[in-house]
């Protein structure tokens, strides 16, 4: 099966390099021992990938595999790389080497390469990114540590991932959205369409309005996007300068008025010891429970 070129200069490159390959230096040794070569190695002498992005493994997905590697064997080896005599570290193939573990192997093909923390790095985020259904957040966040930790560039990381620049940029903004919506948006309560609509939105608070109206009336992708438009061509009020930003006394009366309405209670505090809180509804079933908690 002909490799897709997609990794650039990326996982692939790096691993065919030589000068990272342990096996090469071994060579004298065994002439079996060849770049590219296979070893069989105890699992209980490789340790997890530090590096590794993917933070949620699917317990039911895992054992799926466990269960296919107990009667088919490992099709795909994982990759290392060697920390010491006999100590190895895994760079790529963090499910196969869990599930492996759940089935209880004692030995694992692997490749064997000497790579440093930065190169490791790379190539674990640039593998994942490529291989594992991480969720768009993960995506984002593997993205991200690829342009601070590994000093690239959106356009050289688009190289290196085969995606065009403008879907990194997408995935990159969805950081800048509150982390409630993150957290749905990792949960699975809202879809890449849903998040893309949200981020056009300016005010975080509109941006969490317009979150918790999509989950309570299972809004379309369409209708969030014609929702957020409507949010960008409001007129933005203009807050008079008598508005003083909140004490902690006051941003905890938000959150307590916010935790016992469920809603995103608005507090905004003026000079003279004045000030207005408002409570939003987005449908007759929050206004209801809004009134139920008001006791009237």
């Amino acid at each position: 099966m002909t490799k897709k070129p997609a990794l650039g200069r990326g996982l692939s490159a790096l691993l065919q390099d030589d000068k990272t390959d342990i096996t090469q230096k071994e060579a004298t040794e065994s002439s079996a021992k060849t770049a590219g070569s296979v070893a069989e190695i105890e699992i209980s002498k490789i340790e997890a990938n530090p590096f590794q992005p993917r933070t949620k493994f699917e317990e039911e997905a895992l054992e799926e595999l466990a269960q296919s590697i107990k009667e088919l064997g490992i099709i795909q080896p994982v990759t290392v790389r060697k920390l010491g005599y006999d100590t190895y570290q895994l760079i790529s193939g963090e499910r196969r080497f869990r599930a492996s573990q759940m089935a209880g192997l004692e030995r694992i093909p692997a490749y064997v390469r000497i790579a440093n923390d930065q190169s490791m790095l790379e190539m674990a985020l640039v593998e994942n990114i490529q291989r594992a259904n991480l969720d768009a957040i993960e995506v984002a966040i593997s993205y991200q540590r690829l342009i601070d930790e590994c000093k690239l560039t959106q356009e050289e990381l688009s190289q290196r991932v085969g995606k065009k620049r403008s879907t990194i940029s997408n995935y990159l903004r969805l950081l800048k959205l509150p982390a409630e919506i993150q957290e749905g948006i990792r949960d699975g309560k809202i879809s890449m369409g849903h998040a893309r609509a949200l981020i056009n939105i300016e005010n975080p608070e509109d941006q969490l309005a317009v979150f918790e109206q999509i989950l309570n009336e299972t809004l379309s992708v369409r209708k969030t996007e014609e929702l957020a438009k409507n949010k960008k061509e409001e007129k933005p009020q203009k807050h008079p300068s008598s508005v003083i930003p909140l004490s902690l006394l006051d941003k905890k009366i938000k959150a307590n008025l916010s935790e016992h309405f469920k809603v995103n209670v608005k507090f905004q505090r003026k000079e003279e010891d004045k000030g207005r809180i408002v409570i939003p509804f987005s449908s007759e079933d929050e206004l209801d429970k809004i009134l139920k908690a008001m006791k009237l």
